[in-house]
């Protein structure tokens, strides 16, 4: 019996799929996620996790390095694969699962590694030679995952009363890095925000699949090193601790973290480089995003309308509005991730791709009131989320940060309501005709400017936000603002920058 042939074909018939988002690829892991939702398979959060490496967006020279260690930080069997454009999603997916599948090309790679299977580009179509429903949301959930595929595969308990996750207790609150740990370790408040115990998994929750699971154990962060693109040369990918006076004045071990670039729910090709001294931030430096060679044309994908309308093109309002929509609910998306609400944060994904895809507002209102109803009136979500990461009108302002950012004006949990707002608002205006007035409508983060991007500013208001925070408030912080690297280095914005 061939048993190794019996184990890659189990493995490739339903493969775990790690996203690897490079600015300029928010489109085409838009698309992956789809597909992968489609096909039911679970996309993994970090590379200890995944069968398969989808790296998604152009080819940047600058995230290679970074690459290569997420590759080989993948157990075997294992298989990589490049998409550049949505189009090639699905063709890539499909070359991803038949080099899962052949023994001799598992044979190749583990004897070849760091290059899959010792092939090169183009011998199995999209290879990549280069880089390689109902939750609530958890207090220990982490910040994982890339997108909205899967996020229910791992469902882990949220305090509103759902299944415990399979391996509580592996994972400290420092390495989760993203959700607040109840007094005494016990679950908060099982009611929801309603007072009625929550409703039973639904359509939207994919289930249980298993350690490879979804969004909701993120693995992150004790494995930041390595899902993060490992930035040392330091064993295990982190350089070693050393001491340090802390704000007590105690000597503390002071450890340097990386975080990014291809955290899961993270923005994406950007690294934010951490002193911790125990699970304290201490010092915040950022780094990136990652620019595109000279020769390659980036767009920012969330506000498209908006460079085109600025270019003269003309653009309805309805068109701007919907693409705002869908920008707010994949931040919420994202953020409810994080926070460990893997159930909603499958529910947003598919609502973002509905708007995308032009549905009608008769079709997603309800859905979209159940959504917002639920989220906005959770008090376990807002337990988790409040009085952190405080930004104020004023400091917003002074950042040069307009949007929702600004209108929220307060904690993380005044953010993700903002956008609840916000997404209520755009909803009547689906279909407005008008034409788009650039000067008037902002963009997903703000007012949009070639000259100085909105999410400029969000990046620019992170490091003194994290800086005396816990680690597992940093994540949440970060998803509360969610800035979008792409507006840094669309092609719009680098033509501004160089004329």
């Amino acid at each position: 019996m061939d048993l190794t042939g019996l184990i890659l074909r189990v493995t490739a018939e339903r493969p775990h799929v790690l996203l690897a988002t490079v600015p300029g690829g928010a489109a085409v892991r838009l698309a992956a996620e789809r597909l992968l939702r489609a096909r039911d398979w679970p996309q993994a959060s970090t590379p200890a996790k995944a069968d398969l490496l989808l790296v998604a967006g152009p080819d940047l020279p600058e995230l290679r390095t970074a690459l290569e260690r997420l590759w080989r930080d993948m157990p075997a069997p294992r298989a990589r694969v490049h998409a550049r454009t949505p189009d090639e999603v699905e063709a890539a997916l499909d070359s991803g699962r038949a080099l899962l599948g052949s023994p001799a090309v598992q044979r190749e790679s583990a004897a070849l590694p760091g290059q899959e299977g010792g092939h090169r580009e183009g011998e199995h179509g999209a290879q990549e030679r280069h880089e390689g429903d109902d939750q609530a949301p958890g207090h220990d959930g982490d910040g994982g995952g890339e997108g909205e595929t899967g996020r229910a595969g791992d469902a882990h308990s949220g305090p509103d009363g759902e299944h415990a996750p399979h391996d509580t207790g592996q994972d400290t609150e420092a390495e989760h890095g993203d959700g607040r740990q109840a007094p005494d370790g016990q679950v908060p408040d099982s009611q929801d925000p309603d007072g009625q115990a929550p409703d039973g998994q639904d359509a939207d929750s994919h289930g249980d699949h298993g350690d490879h699971g979804g969004h909701g154990n993120h693995g992150g962060h004790g494995e930041h090193g390595g899902h993060g693109g490992g930035q040392t040369d330091m064993p295990g990918g982190l350089p070693m601790a050393e001491p340090g006076a802390d704000r007590d004045g105690l000597t503390l071990d002071r450890l340097h973290l990386p975080l990014g670039p291809f955290l899961a729910d993270w923005p994406a090709g950007l690294t934010f480089r951490l002193v911790l001294q125990g699970d304290v931030v201490q010092r915040v430096d950022v780094d990136g995003p990652a620019r595109p060679p000279d020769d390659a044309a980036v767009e920012a994908f969330w506000v498209q309308p908006w460079l085109r309308a600025a270019s003269g093109e003309p653009v309805t309002a309805g068109e701007a509005v919907r693409r705002r929509a869908a920008a707010h609910l994949d931040s919420l998306g994202r953020l409810l991730a994080v926070a460990g609400w893997p159930a909603e944060a499958v529910r947003a994904g598919r609502l973002r791709d509905d708007l995308l895809s032009g549905a009608a507002r008769a079709a997603v209102a309800p859905r979209l009131e159940r959504l917002t109803r639920r989220v906005g009136r959770s008090r376990t979500l807002a337990w988790l989320t409040r009085g952190i990461g405080v930004v104020t009108a004023q400091k917003a302002r002074e950042a040069g940060a307009g949007g929702p950012a600004a209108r929220a004006d307060g904690d993380v949990t005044a953010r993700y309501r903002q956008w609840l707002a916000d997404i209520r608002h755009d909803l009547p205006r689906l279909e407005d005709p008008a034409p788009l007035d650039v000067a008037v409508e902002d963009s997903p983060r703000g007012p949009w400017s070639a000259e100085a991007p909105p999410s400029a500013a969000l990046i620019a208001l992170l490091p003194p936000l994290l800086e005396g925070a816990e680690l597992a408030a940093a994540r949440l912080v970060v998803a509360s603002l969610d800035p979008d690297p792409e507006e840094l280095v669309s092609r719009g914005v680098v033509e501004v920058a160089r004329g």
